[in-house]
């Protein structure tokens, strides 16, 4: 676990194919925000590939506290050969929020331990390196009440600052909750401090 300040994510996923001495690797990183989400994504994964010898994997989770939840499994390749080596591109492009899976289709030439961590690390290297990244934005969500009249004028500053009303009740006022980046909270508070 550790913290970092600047950090990628991915919106989709990706994958990549690498072939080596008649074993075929099959890299594949996809979003996820929780480990339950990483879990599913692998048991997809490996749904597709029933007849895979084996499926080791990797992710990076960003906790609420800021840390990131680092997790890697070798999926009975010798220790350190298979999640290490794919947990290792995630952190150098410092991408969160995001599983690596690679999927091994065993050719019958063993590539011994040094040969299976790379192996395993380039076929998560390919699939990163096709994967789009996005600088990821740390989001704020926080309640205001308003009067009507001033509805517009804070639609108009949250499209400005790429946030957005998640939740609206109307009464005799407006109870709006707010999703925007963390960075543009106090100009908002600022706009409407009484409320």
């Amino acid at each position: 676990m550790n913290k970092q300040t600047s950090q990628n994510i991915i919106t989709r996923a990706y994958t990549a194919d690498y072939e080596i001495k008649k074993s075929h690797f099959i890299g594949a990183i996809m979003p996820c925000i929780t480990e339950r989400e990483a879990l599913q994504h692998l048991r997809q994964l490996a749904s597709e590939h029933q007849n895979a010898n084996h499926l080791a994997f990797a992710w990076r989770i960003r906790q609420d506290d800021g840390f990131i939840n680092e997790r890697c499994h070798d999926a009975g390749e010798p220790s350190g050969t298979a999640g290490r080596p794919i947990l290792a591109p995630l952190e150098g492009r410092s991408i969160i929020n995001a599983v690596v899976g690679v999927i091994r289709y065993f050719g019958g030439v063993k590539l011994g331990t040094g040969g299976l961590a790379r192996a395993y690390g380039t076929a998560a290297k390919l699939a990163i390196e096709s994967a789009e990244l996005i600088p990821w934005v740390e989001h704020t969500s926080f309640e205001l009440i308003l009067e009507y009249s001033q509805l517009q004028l804070l639609e108009y500053h949250l499209e400005k600052r790429k946030g957005k009303i998640t939740e609206q009740e109307f009464t005799d006022r407006i109870r709006v909750k707010i999703d925007l980046p963390a960075s543009e909270k106090e100009h908002i508070l600022q706009l409407f401090p009484n409320y």
